[in-house]
């Protein structure tokens, strides 16, 4: 048997629901051991696309293969080769730590020794070990999070599928998290992952930003961000904030201007001196200019740029 070149491939995904197209004639491949971030806001059609790569929802149209496997005519032999962790962790918080991993390993067919071997591996690897014995419905979300993580990973599989790991978890609990998923990808498990933080992208290896249901740019985080503002970001501290973004917007030199945190990311079209263009219409109009500083885009500023030039915002 032929090993697969890619451990997924898809071409021409669609899935509808009724009239409304969710998923719109995408395209991509994963590369084995790769950490595959598919980036895009609520309702871009993240999810339906994950489900439709676990076997769990049938493809209006379209090709996909995950680990081999078609996705179309061979659903089960996938579900058996990957890890899958949903958005809402599907624990049973009646059970205990270890309980839970027992009736997952269950499921996934593992028994006797070798499941306890597992369980055993997993714990420390989620670091809950202390916590075994611990009801699931006492465990802090973060700590929720990372037993979901443990249930998905019991019997080894060479793909794994997260949808929206990082949901409501505070921030040091996303990043420990973050830190298993590249332990996993150190030993060759493909991760594919699911995420509207435009911050945890930069912990993929490449990844796929998806709007609206279709796939608006492809690559790894530097390549997108020299792709596609190449000029790099002015920003802007001044007051009064909304009045001096309304006045940007309207300037035929702005590409893109966007409120971030107390400050504007200002990007202007090529050939433009954009620090003094902004400093004379602030003049003009009374902006008070307090910092101006070129710094390196953000991937939320190129998922903004991009849906910009598209005209879609």
């Amino acid at each position: 048997m032929t090993m697969p070149t890619f451990a997924v491939e898809v071409e021409d995904l669609v899935k509808t629901f009724g009239d409304f197209v969710t998923v719109d004639h995408i395209r991509f491949q994963v590369k084995k051991g790769e950490i595959f971030g598919f980036l895009g806001p609520n309702g871009s059609g993240k999810s339906t696309t994950i489900r439709m790569l676990c076997g769990l929802l049938m493809p209006t149209a379209g090709e996909g293969k995950v680990a081999g496997f078609d996705i179309m005519g061979e659903p089960e032999k996938i579900k058996n080769v990957i890890g899958y962790m949903s958005q809402k962790f599907s624990l049973y918080e009646d059970l205990t730590v270890t309980e839970n991993l027992h009736f997952f390993g269950g499921i996934y067919g593992l028994s006797g020794f070798l499941q306890r071997k597992r369980e055993d591996l997993v714990l420390d690897m989620i670091h809950l070990k202390e916590f075994r014995d611990r009801m699931t419905q006492t465990l802090a979300v973060g700590w929720k999070q990372r037993l979901a993580l443990g249930c998905s990973i019991l019997h080894e599989p060479s793909i794994l599928f997260l949808d929206e790991p990082t949901s409501g978890v505070d921030p040091i609990s996303r990043r420990n998290f973050w830190n298993l998923i590249q332990q996993m990808g150190e030993k060759g498990v493909t991760t594919f992952v699911t995420t509207h933080y435009m911050d945890e992208a930069e912990y993929c290896d490449r990844l796929a930003l998806i709007y609206q249901g279709k796939i608006i740019a492809l690559g790894t985080p530097s390549e997108l961000k020299l792709k596609t503002i190449a000029q790099g970001v002015l920003e802007v501290i001044c007051e009064p904030l909304i009045s001096a973004l309304d006045l940007l917007k309207k300037e035929p030199w702005v590409s893109e201007a966007a409120v971030f945190g107390n400050s504007l990311h200002v990007i202007g079209r090529e050939e433009t001196d954009i620090e003094k263009e902004v400093t004379l219409l602030f003049q003009k109009y009374g902006i008070m200019l307090k910092q101006m500083d070129r710094i390196r885009p953000s991937l939320e500023d190129v998922f903004v740029s991009l849906i910009a030039k598209e005209g879609r915002i």
